[in-house]
């Protein structure tokens, strides 16, 4: 049945509000089990914090509950089932620091913790940022759950499709369940695990760091095009 392929089941939320002039943009991760009533108390407490216009409290609860409730209406559904194995992609600027990377994540190990993976590659980077290791782990979580979403309709095509053509016994898969049956043949008995030298550096993590006037750059080309 639906759910995060990790030990947490989070909801990846993100706002991105404006009111009168002011803006709010903001990306977390949020426990769909907890009560509405959490969702008030935290745009209320954030509105307060940040001195935010009293108008971004309506607002900010409106879209938390509005991606929640996209979120539950998957639970209890059928997700496509098979060995998974996916590739995640990083390209992330937190504040001075840009990273970008690539690995391959198991959707079968319900154990897995993007939060820690996401410490121990900010430790072994030296990265001392301490937002950037929140941003990676949110980043994962946000492409699982895309990933997620693909499997539910995937396994909805395949019941549609079986009562379409008795004997079906193939379905169009995803775009990310695609991607991962190409890994799967990538990895069948006839291939080695390890990767060919000219594979290594698209598996290997970037790190920079930008300067001040770099990072202003980048944040005005970023205010224009959201605009």
């Amino acid at each position: 049945k639906f759910r995060m392929p990790t030990a947490e089941n989070l909801v990846p939320i993100r706002l991105d509000i404006e009111v009168d002039g002011q803006r709010y943009k903001d990306a977390f991760t949020w426990n769909p089990s907890d009560p509405d009533s959490e969702v008030v108390m935290f745009a209320r407490r954030t509105v307060k914090d940040l001195k935010l216009a009293p108008g971004f409290i309506p607002q900010i609860v409106q879209s938390i509950q509005s991606q929640l409730a996209d979120f539950r209406s998957y639970e209890g559904q059928d997700m496509y089932a098979g060995d998974k194995i996916v590739p995640i992609k990083l390209d992330l600027r937190v504040n001075h620091t840009v990273i970008r990377d690539q690995f391959l994540w198991d959707l079968n190990n319900f154990e897995s913790d993007p939060e820690e993976f996401s410490r121990t590659l900010c430790k072994d980077l030296g990265i001392e940022d301490p937002e950037v290791g929140p941003a990676i782990a949110y980043a994962i979580r946000e492409q699982l759950y895309e990933i997620a979403i693909q499997n539910v309709t995937s396994a909805r095509e395949n019941r549609i499709s079986k009562k379409g053509r008795r004997g079906a016994e193939h379905f169009p898969p995803s775009k990310a369940g695609g991607a991962a049956l190409d890994l799967i043949k990538l990895f069948s008995f006839r291939s080695s695990v390890v990767r060919k030298r000219k594979e290594w550096g698209y598996y290997k993590p970037t790190l920079d760091l930008l300067s001040n006037e770099d990072v202003d750059a980048l944040e005005t080309k970023e205010e224009r095009s959201g605009r």
